[in-house]
């Protein structure tokens, strides 16, 4: 089987890029995926980088003709919008892919979009306004406190301690910072005190819950908010990616069960697919909020989705494979006849809550630090 892996590689267009971190990260990603699935001799597997020339990209696929594409890309021009143009490519050229479609992608960057679309169909997300000039701030009627970020952007860009505010002063300031730095509106939300919570999923019918993580706040987090800031992801050294790590969550069942049964509705309304991770607020009643929906989440084998598929006993290579098998499937209706794995027999789907007794814990935070990513 051919096997072409798309993915960004543009962290070094621009001089000041906000997001340079993350993006660099994805090209370890794809390095990691190709020696998983590089593993089987019956495959051939190639890394096809993109940065701005989508064409070129059309024209290589055109002529190497893969079976199935492995989509890593998340932006394009080192701009997160430019995520939904990739998959909407490989639809109109009829090659199978990993993961959502550009109209999931989409509606997940463009975070008050998906919002209302959670609360039109009831899924529990909190309050939120957009801003998108300075002068819009008299019409917040929102109550305090508040977080103030990005509207189309991911891996927490743009977010520190000064994104949540308590005061017209702060919100002011928060809003204004957005409006400069990153050039796009600013979605103002209601902050959920409480504990962060990541559900991740995997497959489509029927869809599973792996494991579920949880951010524990230590000492760098006292006095201040809760929160996992751009630097809590990105910068190894800082106290708040030290201090704020991720682990097994222990939940009672009965709010266990509710954070599941919320992030598959919030999966279902935006129409995602294959793979993801839904990020949840949990407040003192045990009610989960929607914060994020995450497809096409970080694939890295030391990143959370991985780390929750090994405690459920899916190595990395096997989840590589799966994915691709989920791709093939959704084009053929039918299992991908040249996948061998070299890990382990493919598993007949279990429900969801079964997958908690897997092997293993999940000791990577959801989301990785750079200087983890190691090659396998």
């Amino acid at each position: 089987m051919r096997i072409a892996i798309l993915h960004n590689q543009d962290h070094a267009l621009l001089e000041d890029d906000p997001g340079r971190e993350a993006r660099e990260d994805v090209v370890r990603v794809a390095a990691a995926m190709r020696a998983a699935l590089g593993k089987s001799k019956q495959h051939t597997v190639s890394l096809l980088p993109v940065e701005a020339d989508l064409l070129g990209i059309h024209e290589a696929l055109a002529t190497d003709k893969p079976d199935v594409v492995l989509n890593l890309c998340e932006s394009l021009a080192a701009d997160a919008r430019g995520e939904m143009l990739v998959p909407a490519m490989l639809e109109l050229m009829q090659v199978p892919y990993t993961g959502s479609s550009a109209l999931s992608l989409a509606l997940a960057l463009h975070k008050n979009k998906a919002k209302e679309i959670l609360r039109a169909r009831g899924v529990p997300s909190p309050a939120f306004c957009v801003i998108g000039h300075v002068e819009d701030l008299a019409d917040v009627d929102l109550p305090f406190p508040l977080i103030v970020k990005p509207s189309r952007e991911d891996a927490s860009m743009g977010i520190d301690f000064d994104s949540v505010v308590t005061s017209k002063q702060g919100l002011g300031r928060a809003v204004a910072k957005v409006l400069r730095t990153f050039h796009q509106p600013a979605l103002v939300e209601q902050y959920i005190e409480g504990r962060e919570v990541y559900v991740p999923l995997l497959g489509n019918s029927p869809r599973r819950a792996l494991p579920l993580s949880e951010i524990r706040f230590g000492n760098a987090f006292v006095g201040k908010p809760h929160v996992v800031s751009y630097k809590a992801k990105w910068d190894l050294d800082s106290p708040e990616c030290i201090e704020s790590p991720s682990e097994l969550a222990s939940l009672p069942p009965d709010v266990e069960a509710r954070c599941i049964q919320v992030a598959m509705d919030a999966f279902e309304a935006l129409e995602c697919r294959d793979y993801g991770r839904v990020d949840l607020r949990v407040d003192s009643a045990g009610q989960p909020y929607v914060i994020d929906i995450n497809p096409n989440c970080d694939l890295h084998p030391q990143a959370g989705f991985a780390r929750a598929a090994e405690a459920a006993g899916l190595s990395f290579a096997d989840l590589a494979l799966h994915l691709v098998d989920l791709a093939w499937e959704r084009r053929h209706g039918n299992q991908a006849p040249r996948l061998t794995r070299p890990d382990s027999a493919r598993r007949a789907a279990e429900p969801h809550r079964d997958l908690h007794a897997g092997r293993g814990v999940v000791r990577a935070r959801a989301h990785r630090r750079r200087a983890h990513a190691q090659q396998p």
